[in-house]
């Protein structure tokens, strides 16, 4: 079942603040973070306070993603015996190069769940790719495991490991971005795109949004409450849109009662993928709360 994934904000784990409240501001998903963000001195108190946090705090349905330090460092299975048994919605990798980066952690998830009681394949997880050999391996890492709901780019570490800096226009992330989108949808799951870090330049970042949306990506990693909004306003469909919309779904219907297999509308026909676009525009109107009613139209 599809899910919107079109925000994914970060919360630094070693903020208490944040932590507790981080559902409030209407991110799709939250994503608690052991890694980049937290000093080597607060890895400990992070994953104290981030496993209590997922025990006792209602989230009120936002998907809870725990990104975790690597297990080549000395933090990484630590994270994983603490989070596992909170029971988050995903355990996101950081800086994965090759499937057996994704398998391993697997394996190291199912041994947890076994000894927790945890449902076994119940704890999902997201693979970010920062660098080269993980953009090479992109096809290989977006299938090595049934657990994998998608992959992400990473893109301060990636420019660094190209040796060259993050530009207006981001050209230098075109080939990892499409390299990663072909790979999760040939894999079947979710692309999301890299952090935009200069919260004060909403035209730079609107732009950037539209970009990733054109290319294909399924949703944006925010850092502050004030991307989110941009990011679901360029996600949602326009009016115009809707109501095409509407009118191919309701084509679609009608052919289907009169037992024809062709759709046509305005003298056009309507195949498959222009009917699934039409069925993707409504549900993220609806998402954005935008009524349509059963017959199809738009009333709000």
């Amino acid at each position: 079942m599809y899910k919107l994934r079109r925000t994914m904000m970060y919360v630094p784990g070693n903020n208490p603040g944040m932590v507790k409240d981080a559902h409030i501001y209407g991110a799709d998903s939250i994503m608690f973070d052991l890694e980049d963000s937290v000093s080597i001195n607060e890895k400990d108190a992070a994953r104290f306070l981030v496993y209590n946090a997922l025990k006792s705090i209602d989230y009120e349905g936002v998907e809870t993603v725990v990104r975790i330090n690597g297990l080549d460092t000395p933090y990484g299975i630590e994270d994983l015996e603490a989070i596992v048994r909170a029971q988050p919605d995903v355990i996101r990798l950081p800086k994965t190069e090759s499937a057996q980066d994704v398998i391993d952690v697997e394996v190291e998830i199912e041994r947890i769940e076994k000894e927790a009681g945890i449902p076994l394949g119940k704890t999902k997880m997201m693979a970010a790719i920062e660098g080269a050999l993980g953009v090479l391996n992109a096809q290989t890492i977006a299938t090595a495991s049934k657990r994998l709901m998608g992959i992400a780019i990473g893109a301060e570490d990636y420019v660094t490991n190209l040796k060259t800096t993050r530009s207006p226009g981001g050209i230098e992330l075109l080939v990892a971005r499409s390299q990663i989108l072909l790979a999760a949808r040939a894999a079947g799951i979710y692309a999301l795109d890299t952090v935009y870090s200069d919260v004060n330049n909403e035209e730079g970042f609107k732009d950037e949004v539209k970009l990733i949306k054109q290319l294909g990506f399924d949703g944006k990693s925010v850092i502050n409450p004030r991307q989110i909004g941009p990011v679901h306003e360029i996600y949602t469909p326009s009016k115009k849109e809707i109501d095409k919309s509407i009118r191919i779904i309701k084509a679609a219907a009608d052919a289907k009662k009169k037992g024809s297999g062709v759709v046509s509308l305005d003298g056009k026909m309507v195949d498959k993928p222009i009917l699934e676009r039409a069925q993707r525009a409504l549900m993220l109107a609806e998402a954005a709360g935008i009524i349509i009613n059963e017959g199809g139209d738009q009333i709000a």
